[in-house]
């Protein structure tokens, strides 16, 4: 589920395609300076043997990234690259103020461009042969799809793969990869995989954040044991969008009590939506949701409770009602007026489940595709790879990288830094299952099963997991 489905917004659609004539350098890969040569005085003699010729190195350059470090030498001064991406407002000004070093270091000039249509304009300008240089997308399926189409230019063809592979974990290297070749570099990332939970109130009730499931289970009998209300607070209506909390829930406890394979072909289909492994997970959400002590309000309020309200006993006056909710780090923004983040709640990192599977993170993020091949372009994608680049967007707040070399004490807001933290600890991370798959199942037939399953308490498992099956497309 996207951050974005929370809001309802006005959607103006501006295109202006200008076609332009093509410049041969613009699209001829440019290698490193020439170096300079002095050759012999010319003979008269028709026959001559030149002698070697004297050859002068071109001046080593700093940095892993060589077109970069060009880029800083000034050999690509007076040029410029334009980008495009779907970050408008405060988003966008983020955004330029962290390519502002790069554009003052190199003289390169970058024209940004943030659009609130964005997928179907940047559909519409690579289609209509006028991509821009560089563009920024959510969805790992899009770019493999440019990819497919001969529309993108691989990154891995010429920029330095080993650096790239030691700032990022692996699952960020190959959700940016299409048959062997990186396309994708990662620049923003956003994680689901957390418990939000009021921290005073636990610590005077001496409750511990668990690290694992059996001590998360273990906690919520406390917490019924203790007379203290419902430990989780939970709710899935969202009007047409409504069964995508329990989507959520059931990707991140698959990440947790299977293989990343059986996650990946779930998604695609090379393994039936039903799968046992599949339902074995289901049975785990199971002991959490359909509890009749678990949760606030029974199964009848998962269905009925708006997931904007969902965390609001947790601020009664009288003391939580319920205890841990599972949901984004945007869920703040709907908390009851006057709390706080950090102060009047936090989050732990919803725990392993066996440990056999490392510490998988289920999320979202933002990689920028390149479209155009010039020397400029290729530097400016390799400025975006580097710590540097996220600097200032991390400053100004809101941004967590998935750059493993920034430094976490760059992060200097709450939540931030602990979202980094949990990011840059992850053994495996995962798009959401339901926005990568066919539309008719993702954020149809899995959402609306997800209300159904929860209406039968559970007791129908099979039966409805076995329509979403049957839903799923046949090509």
């Amino acid at each position: 589920m996207s951050r974005r489905l929370l809001v309802s917004l006005l959607v103006v659609f501006a295109l202006v395609v200008s076609a332009c004539a093509a410049d041969s350098e613009a699209t001829t890969t440019t290698a490193a300076p020439a170096a300079e040569t002095t050759a012999a005085p010319a003979d008269d003699t028709t026959e001559t043997t030149a002698a070697p010729a004297e050859t002068t190195a071109a001046p080593a350059l700093e940095g892993p990234y060589e077109y970069l470090a060009m880029a800083r030498n000034g050999d690509y001064s007076g040029t410029e690259v334009e980008v495009l991406a779907q970050w408008v407002d405060a988003e966008a000004d983020n955004f330029e103020a962290s390519i502002q070093p790069f554009v003052d270091a190199t003289g390169i000039n970058v024209n940004f461009e943030g659009i609130t249509d964005y997928e179907t304009v940047l559909t519409v300008r690579v289609d209509g042969g006028n991509a821009p240089d560089v563009a920024q997308i959510a969805q790992p399926g899009k770019m493999r799809a440019f990819a497919e189409e001969g529309k993108l230019v691989a990154l891995s063809e010429w920029t330095n793969v080993d650096q790239l592979k030691t700032d990022y974990i692996e699952s960020f290297i190959d959700l940016g990869s299409h048959n062997g070749d990186i396309y994708g570099v990662f620049y923003k990332g956003d994680l689901k995989s957390i418990v939000w939970y009021p921290v005073q109130a636990f610590a005077d009730a001496g409750y511990s954040v668990p690290t694992t499931w059996d001590e998360l289970v273990a906690l919520s009998d406390q917490i019924v044991a203790d007379g203290n209300g419902s430990p989780w607070c939970v709710s899935i209506e969202h009007g047409d969008a409504s069964g995508w909390v329990a989507t959520d829930w059931m990707e991140d406890i698959l990440l947790r009590t299977a293989p990343t394979d059986t996650y990946d072909k779930w998604i695609t289909h090379e393994i039936p939506f039903n799968d046992a492994e599949v339902l074995e997970a289901a049975e785990y959400m199971k002991s959490i949701w359909f509890n009749p002590d678990y949760v606030y309000g029974g199964n009848i309020a998962i269905n009925a409770t708006w997931v904007g309200d969902t965390q609001t006993p947790m601020f009664d006056a009288a003391g939580p009602q319920c205890w841990m909710h599972k949901q984004a780090a945007w869920i703040p923004g709907f908390w009851p007026e006057g709390t706080e983040a950090g102060v009047d709640s936090s989050f732990f990192y919803f725990p392993e489940i066996e440990a056999e599977y490392g510490s998988p993170v289920l999320g979202g993020g933002d990689q920028f595709m390149m479209f155009n091949d010039r020397p400029e372009v290729r530097a400016f994608m390799e400025y975006l790879a580097t710590a540097e680049s996220a600097q200032a967007w991390i400053a100004a707040g809101g941004f967590v990288s998935p750059n493993q070399s920034v430094p976490l004490d760059w992060y200097t807001s709450y939540p931030n830094d602990e979202l980094a933290r949990i990011l840059n600890g992850a053994t495996t991370f995962r798009f959401d299952a339901s926005d990568t798959m066919p539309a008719e199942v993702g954020n149809g037939t899995f959402w609306s099963g997800m209300v159904d399953w929860v209406a039968s308490n559970g007791d129908d498992t099979e039966g409805v997991f076995e329509q979403i099956e049957n839903s799923w497309p046949s090509n």
